[in-house]
């Protein structure tokens, strides 16, 4: 019997309301310098568009998003996610850099956790914990990719039994789309053979001026929550 995660989308995107206007002075971003093989499967370059001009580009090498072009105040198209510009800038960049991490983000600690009974041990990637997944998590592997229409595109991964340590086949989709409000989405589905521990999210980094515009350090980030979580010296909360 398998047992069915649906994950709750996230809306990561309603940027229409950026302090700084945008100059239009991004890189074009070419397909062509994502259609190579990699471990014998084939990458490639999505592009996203809805109705209002913003543009969203993903490849299938970590569902790692690549661009995000949107309209400030004044409708300039700027691009607000940092990204590479090739392929090969993604196999011998920053991994995390746009990816969509899994089959764990974020760290657990040990690198082993036990589960019914039974405890499983992880690749520590991360002095003594496991990090995004483990030595070749979801961020470096080629999903496959099925179009849905000019504003959507569906990523599949499916990860087989034992991958990394984690218990359980585990096929993992997630639907990118771009919205007619300047909403860019990621829902994500999954399924399991067994068991299993699962925490899905996606590693983009943005400037809100536009890439190359500066850094982020006057950007002021609201978060509606009364309470965080304390970590230790290597990041794992400490209860």
């Amino acid at each position: 019997m398998k047992l069915v995660f649906l994950l709750l989308s996230f809306i990561f995107v309603l940027f229409t309301f950026c302090e700084k206007p945008m100059k239009e002075n991004y890189v074009e971003i070419k397909r062509a310098n994502f259609q190579v093989e990699h471990n014998g499967r084939q990458v490639d370059l999505f592009t996203l568009k809805n109705s209002k001009g913003m543009t969203v580009q993903l490849t299938n090498y970590g569902g790692k998003v690549v661009s995000i072009l949107v309209p400030d105040n004044n409708g300039v198209l700027g691009d607000v996610c940092l990204g590479y510009e090739s392929a090969q800038d993604y196999f011998d960049g920053a991994a995390s850099l746009g990816a969509t991490i899994g089959r764990y983000a974020n760290r657990i600690a040990g690198g082993e956790f036990e589960l019914n009974g039974k405890k499983y041990t992880l690749f520590k990637n991360n002095g003594p914990n496991t990090i995004h997944g483990g030595k070749e998590g979801f961020r470096f592997k080629v999903w496959d990719a099925r179009r849905i229409d000019d504003s959507a595109v569906e990523l599949s991964y499916l990860s087989p039994d034992g991958e990394e340590g984690f218990p359980g086949e585990l096929l993992l989709k997630v639907v990118y789309s771009v919205t007619g409000e300047n909403e860019f989405r990621l829902d994500y589905t999954a399924t399991t053979s067994k068991p299993t521990v699962i925490n899905f999210t996606n590693h983009a980094f943005f400037n809100l001026a536009g890439e190359g515009n500066g850094d982020v350090l006057d950007h002021l980030l609201w978060v509606n929550a009364d309470k965080f979580t304390p970590t230790d010296e290597t990041a794992i909360p400490t209860g």
